[in-house]
């Protein structure tokens, strides 16, 4: 049976809100033009509750450096549709402002990352143009391990994730082209894995490592996982990113395990910046 909105407009404002608060973020903003009565229900408590995460007074509790003023739960879910650090700033956080679904960033500083201690293959440094405190550059490897966890229960129940490893590729930067770097994300019996590219700039010394090492790569691909070969894409906040795959996050509590691993090659790299591992839900 269908109602009709005057016939919605006799119910009082609470149960319109109960109606809206089953919907999502989106339909209850649009709804608010609706009717006066739809209007006030559309910014109370009781609807903006429900868009909330359960665990949003913790997310408050422990943001860095951002001190949280609002009038309502409404006022409160835009707030946290920016990016909060969180986790001593070693993570930022986030709501995806349609649907209310969560999402994270693992700092460089979150991450396993091979020898990162070592100053003759990685340094830790502060750049502008980062969201964390410090990223960690490439300076010499043969091989490159990058390892990222997260408990699913953080993030939004029943819900398609990919992870994307953030990054910047440096002048400087050589050796990211011979073999293709695996990548994989664990959950439970879930496994997705795949092969990547860590360079995608078609630029002159690009094109001469393919001229002289073109033999070597195809025979270095064979002892790689068979996959795509994907490569970085732009984004709008000026970093590249790296697909390392996605998982259905159920509502089970597991630990999410992601990676990107260059290991089998043997060839000295260098000239990545990591910022970090994004887990961001998926249309």
């Amino acid at each position: 049976m269908e109602v009709s909105v005057s016939g919605m407009n006799v119910l009082p404002e609470s149960c319109v809100a109960v109606i809206l608060s089953l919907t999502s973020p989106s339909d209850a903003c649009k709804s608010s033009s609706v009717s006066t009565v739809f209007g006030s229900a559309a910014d109370s408590d009781l609807v903006w509750d429900k868009f909330l995460p359960s665990d949003y007074h913790e997310i408050v509790s422990k943001a860095c450096n951002t001190t949280f003023l609002f009038a309502s739960k409404k006022q409160l879910y835009h707030l946290l549709c920016n990016p909060v650090l969180i986790a001593d700033g070693k993570m930022s956080f986030k709501l995806d402002r349609p649907s209310g679904r969560k999402s994270y960033i693992l700092s460089a500083r979150q991450l396993s990352i091979r020898s990162s201690n070592d100053p003759m293959s990685w340094t830790w440094k502060s750049i502008p143009e980062s969201r964390f405190s410090d990223v960690a550059e490439l300076i010499s490897s043969s091989r490159l391990e990058i390892n990222g966890n997260i408990k699913s229960k953080k993030l939004s129940p029943n819900t398609k994730y990919g992870a994307y490893l953030l990054l910047k590729i440096t002048e400087r930067a050589y050796g990211l082209d011979l073999i293709p770097s695996e990548t994989s994300i664990e959950i439970g019996n879930q496994s997705f894995k795949n092969t990547a590219y860590l360079r995608c700039q078609d630029d002159k010394k690009h094109r001469l490592e393919n001229l002289f090492y073109s033999n070597r790569k195809q025979m270095m691909k064979t002892r790689v996982v068979k996959g795509d070969d994907r490569v970085m894409s732009r984004r709008e906040d000026g970093w590249m990113e790296m697909e390392l795959g996605e998982f259905f996050n159920g509502e089970s509590d597991e630990e999410v395990k992601m990676s990107l691993m260059e290991i089998k090659g043997h060839q000295l790299k260098g000239g990545v910046i990591v910022e970090g591992i994004e887990i961001r839900p998926k249309a």
